[in-house]
């Protein structure tokens, strides 16, 4: 078959017509990039650069590590501000607490303040007819209270203080007893009638009794002023103080002051008794200064650190120390 063949040719046309159709049919499956350009186009703009430019290079091992030593950094210092935000709250509730506690400590004592002053008073008033005398005790019990606190305090001892106590207890109750019964205005009656005394009989127990009292004063003004160690004033104010004295208390012996009344009384001779004697027992034995000095100074702790040097200073070679 020669070239020029009309079959050939007819052929040779169907091929290229079968090859440029698959040709198109594979090329309309792609769809180029609307961004894409030939190189060699002068209509077209050039593509805007990525974001970020060009790639970075890798950081170094120096910037790594100083990296990582910050980041380590903020995790402390975050560890330390929420330990620090924790503590400050907490310490918000122990505050919170505190408080709270103290004012329940300080109604509590005052409840047991009331307590107290209110059954004083109101035992008063039931047995004594009178809550004064209840404000009375009380006055005198927180002082004899703190007076043998203090007296403890100083070092005077628990057994003095005790006795003291007991002789004011059998002194109340004497004075109690006196008082109540009238005692003393029945004696300074039947005085006064055994002697004629030429006084209306209402007012013979008063005179007796500023006269006895008066004769009792003189003669422990008289001791007191022997006793003395001093001359002249101060004998003759003890002497004229205790014949004062003497004839009050005679005077008020003298009254008629019924149970109630005597038995107030009584309590009250008891803590005035229990004040004065602890002021008597103060005055007489003293405080023992060097006993109190003892448990204030650490004497044993300077004793043994002066040991110490001195052990020191021997064992140092000759010119150290000295």
């Amino acid at each position: 078959m020669l070239p020029c063949d009309p079959e050939h040719r007819a052929k040779h046309r169907a091929r290229r017509a079968r090859a440029s159709a698959r040709y198109h049919r594979c090329r309309s499956f792609v769809r180029p990039d609307p961004e894409y350009r030939a190189l060699d186009d002068p209509k077209k703009t050039p593509p805007a650069p990525r974001p970020g430019g060009a790639r970075k290079p890798p950081p170094s091992l120096r910037a790594q590590i100083g990296a990582t030593r910050d980041a380590l950094r903020g995790l402390v210092l975050a560890h330390i501000d929420l330990a620090k935000a924790e503590l400050s709250a907490v310490a918000g509730e122990i505050a919170r607490v505190a408080l709270l506690a103290a004012i329940a400590i300080v109604v509590m004592v005052l409840a047991a303040l009331l307590a107290i002053l209110g059954t004083s008073l109101f035992l008063a008033e039931w047995l004594l007819g009178s809550m004064g005398w209840g404000v009375l005790h009380g006055v005198l019990a927180f002082i004899g209270i703190a007076a043998a606190a203090t007296l403890l305090a100083v070092g005077v001892p628990i057994e003095r203080v005790g006795r003291a106590l007991l002789v004011a207890v059998v002194v109340g109750l004497l004075a109690g007893v006196t008082l109540g019964l009238d005692l003393p205005n029945r004696l300074y009656a039947a005085v006064g009638e055994s002697v004629g005394l030429a006084v209306d009989p209402a007012f013979r127990p008063l005179v007796v009794g500023l006269i006895v009292g008066g004769l009792v004063g003189f003669m422990l003004g008289i001791g007191a002023a022997v006793s003395m160690t001093a001359y002249g004033a101060g004998r003759f104010v003890a002497l004229a103080g205790l014949i004062v004295a003497g004839t009050v208390l005679g005077a008020f012996s003298a009254i008629t002051h019924g149970p109630q009344v005597g038995a107030a009384l009584g309590i009250a001779v008891g803590w005035l008794t229990w004040i004065a004697v602890m002021g008597v027992e103060l005055a007489r034995a003293g405080i023992d200064v060097e006993t109190l000095r003892t448990r204030f100074y650490p004497t044993q702790t300077i004793e043994t650190s002066k040991e110490t040097v001195e052990w020191l200073k021997k064992r140092m070679p000759p010119g150290i120390g000295s």
